[in-house]
């Protein structure tokens, strides 16, 4: 399947190995506003076309799948115009900037079946079920609470720091939070509390997420653009515990018995850099007719958004293209 790269900066050049690997994608194009930048990255890389231009690259009639690598701010515009286009779309999380922008791209994806999908890679990777089979095991018993943490020393980039660029650590670093307590937890929530501490700038620089379920189970959640944490994830039962190496990109899970023992240990299938799931997923969906990702439907990706939108109206976090 041929790709094409939308935006040629850092995350792009993250996640590309795993496209150069891969026989089922063919790394065919790459466009930037800035023709040299698109020229020295494909030259680099070995995609065959580059274009200083997102139109001229979507009106490649070759073109099959864009993988959308912009800021947050402007994922909603490229991926309408890559739709608008008939190009299926693969877009870096946070998806949208918000929940109304994520339903409105969900909408246009079915009224037009073109296809959509979030590249939030966790949703992706074998470690997902991993953890979800040694929870279902029974191994710790009746599981109470989860608590994660994803923080990193990003405050002096910046878009981190820019409220034009949907900037702070929840639309960047807490995505990856929220994902991991909703893909384990679930969605039955009784209520969401925060705390937050804001930048001078008016983003969110660091917060604490409390999600109360119906049931009786919490999921305490820490993020920051000021710090380096373990960026564990934690899964607390009655018998034991489960500690999940780096919820951004899982490396193991450790089961441990209520004496801290460890009990089994569970390394994750080796990668190329982990990218490579949500690449496959999306270019065998397509292949087959599909129009959304299976890991992560159209419906989560707005539930997600809807999740953000919520914290941020209790922190009074409002983008200037939203005001």
């Amino acid at each position: 399947m041929k790709i094409g790269i939308l935006g040629a900066g850092k995350i792009a050049h993250s996640t590309v190995p795993a496209m150069i690997a891969l026989d089922e994608i063919e790394c065919y194009a790459v466009a930037s506003r800035d023709y040299e930048k698109a020229r020295d990255f494909a030259d680099r890389y070995g995609f065959q076309k580059a274009y200083g231009s997102y139109e001229q690259m979507l009106s490649d009639p070759e073109l099959e799948l864009v993988y959308i690598a912009t800021p947050h701010s402007h994922h909603y515009e490229h991926m309408m115009l890559c739709m608008e286009h008939g190009k299926a779309v693969l877009c870096e999380k946070a998806f949208t900037m918000n929940a109304d922008q994520a339903r409105n791209v969900m909408n246009y994806s079915r009224d037009h079946g073109v296809f959509a999908a979030e590249a939030i890679w966790p949703r992706y990777m074998p470690s997902r079920k991993i953890i979800d089979d040694v929870i279902a095991s029974g191994v710790i018993g009746k599981v109470n609470t989860l608590t994660a943490n994803l923080s990193y020393v990003i405050h002096q980039v910046p878009r981190i720091y820019d409220p034009a660029l949907a900037g702070g650590a929840l639309l960047d670093i807490g995505v990856y939070g929220i994902n991991f307590a909703l893909m384990h937890f679930g969605k039955d929530i009784e209520r969401v509390e925060s705390s937050v501490r804001m930048t001078p700038t008016g983003v969110d620089g660091m917060e604490t997420i409390t999600i109360f379920y119906r049931d009786g189970r919490m999921a305490v959640l820490t993020h920051s653009i000021y710090a380096r944490s373990d960026r564990r994830g934690i899964i607390h039962g009655d018998q034991g515990y489960i500690v999940v190496e780096n919820i951004n990109n899982p490396q193991s899970v450790s089961v441990f018995d209520t004496s801290d023992r460890l009990v089994a240990h569970y390394p994750v299938p080796e990668q190329i850099n982990g990218y490579e799931y949500q690449f496959l997923e999306c270019a065998r969906a397509i292949a087959a007719g599909e129009t959304e990702s299976r890991s992560m439907p159209l419906e989560e990706s707005v539930y997600m958004m809807e999740f953000m939108d919520s914290l941020r109206k209790q922190w009074g976090l409002v983008y200037p293209q939203e005001a």
